[in-house]
């Protein structure tokens, strides 16, 4: 089922016994980071703290950190369904005879769910405070060498000045007194693209932050969209129905008028950039202080007795790893359209996103890997992957001991290993030269002759068909319990 707000999410949460509420009063900084830190590593409920100290607004915190809760904000089974439906909504070759079939009027009026519609009246304007004060919001301090507290879990909304399209990124903000924050749009973010466009106007840039829409809006917010793609259209797909847009009280942009709050202001391209950071991010590592652009906030509304949602990040597992599963699944449709031999891909947790990519492939000639890498690289933010192992297609991608048997097994690293000098996330610590190093594909695949390969290649080693289903009728005999 799709979800109205983030309310109509907790409860189901809680329905399905996913959802914690704590009653004794906790503290904002650093505080909630152990507590949910705990949770997270041991797999365990999503957190709704009542009393936090200093705020009357509760505080919602790991409502995406499971497989499950994470397929529940999309209104799905499970995250392949949702792929399964864009891959059969994308899938050209069942075009033909599409408008002639009865079977396909479903189908085709998921897409009158896709555009966002303006309304007059929101319920995330109950509530206008014009004197904003950021000091009322339960905003978390999240790790010991913080540079302060930070939103976490922003829907940062923005207006290119040339196409006049909408766009929502979600950019971590530090808080540095009650009406200021960061802005931190990097190098190759779309946010940060938009600001270059009004630094050459002058000005002030006009900015909307939402927080706390139906979990599927937060989720559209991170999604590697292409550009010319609004994610409240993504928001509206998942969710099966269209995203109601409210304009905001100080500023052109329209908010999803059933956020919990929403955050107004500007950004004044003319400012000097002022020290962001340190912030312990999803790398796992503190990434270190950068200049940035500040946000001044001039209008802060919400519902009556709204919730703060937020997050933290560090190191795996946490709630974000599942939102980057939903993407691997959610993506592989598009990914398997531009590359078609591409059978499953995997992002391990550890990977943190983009540092390793898993590919599984149907080989058909010689050096195929090589092209599948490097389709992969030229793919969106895909051109962050560190690592781009390329397996067969008996190889499960997310079996990662069985793929990890095939890497150290089949490879040769003078003829296997590709390395390619490209761009990296901003994130990354490890590369000498910021935003640019060094990638490795490694193609793990059977060797063929045509590559260089004139030995003979073993077969792997696996029982024949009959002994296994002579084993399989008998196990019961054998008194052995698995």
């Amino acid at each position: 089922m799709a979800y109205k707000h983030l309310r109509a999410f907790i409860e189901d949460l809680e329905k399905e016994e996913e959802l914690v509420r704590v009653t004794t009063e906790v503290d904002s900084e650093l505080e909630i980071t152990e507590i949910c830190d705990r949770v997270s590593k041991a797999h365990g409920p999503a957190l709704l703290f009542e009393k936090v100290k200093g705020s009357e607004f509760p505080v919602l915190i790991n409502s995406m950190g499971s497989v499950k809760r994470m397929s529940m904000a999309l209104g799905a089974k499970d995250l392949n369904e949702v792929g399964e439906t864009i891959a059969d909504l994308i899938n050209m070759a069942n075009y033909s005879g599409w408008l002639k079939s009865v079977k396909q009027v479903p189908k085709l009026s998921r897409f009158a769910s896709v555009f966002p519609i303006k309304v007059n009246k929101g319920a995330c304007q109950e509530v206008v405070d014009k004197d904003p004060d950021l000091n009322k919001l339960p905003i978390l301090k999240c790790w010991p060498e913080d540079g302060g507290r930070y939103i976490t879990l922003p829907l940062v909304m923005t207006v290119d000045p040339e196409t006049k399209r909408q766009n929502t990124g979600m950019y971590r903000m530090q808080v540095y007194d009650k009406n200021t924050t960061g802005m931190h749009w990097h190098w190759h973010k779309d946010g940060r693209e938009i600001y270059e466009k009004y630094r050459k106007l002058g000005g002030k840039m006009p900015v909307s932050v939402a927080l706390g829409g139906d979990p599927a809006i937060t989720y559209s917010a991170t999604a590697p969209l292409p550009k010319m793609i609004d994610e409240m259209m993504l928001a509206g797909f998942l969710r099966k129905r269209p995203v109601k847009m409210v304009k905001s009280i100080t500023n052109d942009i329209y908010v999803p008028a059933n956020s919990e709050f929403i955050i107004e202001g500007y950004v004044d391209v003319n400012e000097e950039l002022r020290e962001e950071g340190p912030f312990g991010d999803h790398t796992g590592y503190y990434s270190l202080e950068d200049m940035y652009p500040t946000f001044h906030v001039t209008c802060i509304t919400h519902k009556k007795n709204a919730i703060y949602p937020t997050t933290i990040v560090g190191q795996p597992p946490m709630e974000d790893d599942y939102m980057g599963l939903a993407t691997e699944r959610v993506f592989l449709p598009l990914l398997k359209m531009v590359s078609p031999e591409i059978l499953d891909i995997a992002m391990p947790f550890e990977g943190v996103f983009h540092n390793c990519v898993i590919v599984s492939i149907k080989k058909k000639f010689p050096f195929h890997a090589h092209k599948v890498m490097n389709t992969c690289w030229g793919m969106g933010q895909m051109m962050y992957a560190k690592m781009i192992i390329v397996v067969e297609d008996d190889v499960d991608p997310h079996d990662f001991s069985r793929v990890a048997w095939k890497v150290f097994n089949n490879t040769d690293a003078k003829r296997d290993f590709v390395l390619n000098e490209g761009p990296l996330d901003a994130l990354d610590h490890s590369s000498p030269n910021a935003f640019f190093g060094t990638r490795v594909g490694i193609d793990a695949t059977k060797k063929w002759k045509e590559e260089g390969h004139t030995r003979p290649w073993p077969n792997d080693v696996e029982m024949d068909e009959a002994t296994k289903e002579k084993v399989s009728a008998r196990w019961d005999e054998y008194g052995i319990n698995l």
